[in-house]
């Protein structure tokens, strides 16, 4: 079994090894710095982190006073906080004037678990992707984690970057280099396209397995960037394939699966399935009971990969 690390504690982690690093960086955080693990960068550096108590906007409206002051603020608090109470400071105070904040925002999703279902932030890759001037970033593993907090802290602009409570399988190799816009392909095929992003590309990879018992070969490619979107990338592989899944721990509406649809619509119009979460409010409960609940395991994804193909031929 692959090891499983929480894409919070590679946070946590590489915030601090940057905090040792370049002296401008500076954390804020709303109250959770233990559950979003700033708390590794707090003890490290206890002058250049700040806690705002539960004032999520007030927050953001001093990460962008910091940011024009040269400051590299990361602020953090969950998902469905940062996306939802902060929102207008973020249009308004971070994206508008194109300021250098990085919103780095960890138990997106429903795996957020027994948390309860008011705190699943299943809309805010949707919520965020909209502004204009933000880079939207959902890292698949802890190594793509860990890479993708040191590209952002490099890059110069608004970045919303999601990412999970819950551990999930390590797929990629300590060299993978990572790329802001860039997606990756993780493994060929030519009879669908399988987009995924966050926990859900390791279970894209486990439903290829699946597909090829079965005689079909199904290409899955990393989407960890959702904006800007590597419409290239995208396009080429259902061009190839000529059918297409999304595979998202998000709404099916506005996250990847609208983006890719998006992209597809324009470029190359194939017949896709969307997985991900129904336009609904979830339950609160195990991660992984609420992944079979709503329709999000690698068995999922086989069975719309199939339904995709199905159509496809039928359209021949």
């Amino acid at each position: 079994m692959a090891e499983k690390i929480a894409t919070r504690d590679a946070y946590g982690e590489t915030l601090a090894e940057l905090g040792k690093e370049n002296p401008n960086i500076v954390v804020l955080d709303a109250d959770l710095s233990k559950s979003t693990k700033t708390n590794v960068f707090q003890k490290a550096f206890p002058d250049r982190h700040f806690n705002f108590g539960i004032a999520e906007a007030n927050m953001i409206s001093n990460a962008a006073g910091m940011a024009t002051c040269g400051k590299i603020p990361f602020a953090s608090t969950f998902a469905v906080f940062a996306s939802g109470r902060t929102w207008d400071q973020i249009r308004a105070s971070v994206c508008y004037p194109e300021l250098n904040v990085k919103i780095v925002a960890t138990h997106g999703g429903i795996t957020v678990g027994e948390d309860g279902a008011t705190h699943q932030a299943n809309e805010d890759i949707a919520i965020m992707r909209v502004l204009p001037n933000i880079t939207v970033i959902v890292p698949a593993d802890g190594i793509e984690t860990a890479k993708a907090v040191r590209a952002i802290a490099d890059y110069k602009g608004p970045v919303y970057m999601r990412l999970g409570r819950s551990g999930v399988p390590v797929i990629f190799d300590a060299d993978y280099d990572f790329q802001i816009g860039k997606a990756v392909v993780m493994r060929e095929g030519t009879d669908v396209s399988i987009f995924a992003c966050g926990l859900m590309t390791a279970q894209a990879l486990e439903a290829a397995e699946t597909l090829t018992a079965e005689g079909i070969s199904a290409e899955v490619v990393n989407v960890a960037t959702i904006k800007p979107l590597d419409v290239e990338t995208i396009i080429m592989s259902a061009r190839k394939t000529g059918c297409a899944v999304s595979a998202e721990e998000h709404s099916i509406i506005g996250g990847l699966g609208g983006a890719i649809a998006e992209t597809l619509i324009d470029g190359c119009p194939v017949h896709m399935e969307r997985v991900g979460v129904p336009d609904t409010f979830t339950e609160s409960g195990n991660p992984k009971a609420l992944l079979d609940k709503y329709g999000m395991t690698a068995a999922d994804i086989a069975t719309a990969a199939r339904l995709s193909i199905q159509f496809k031929q039928e359209c021949i």
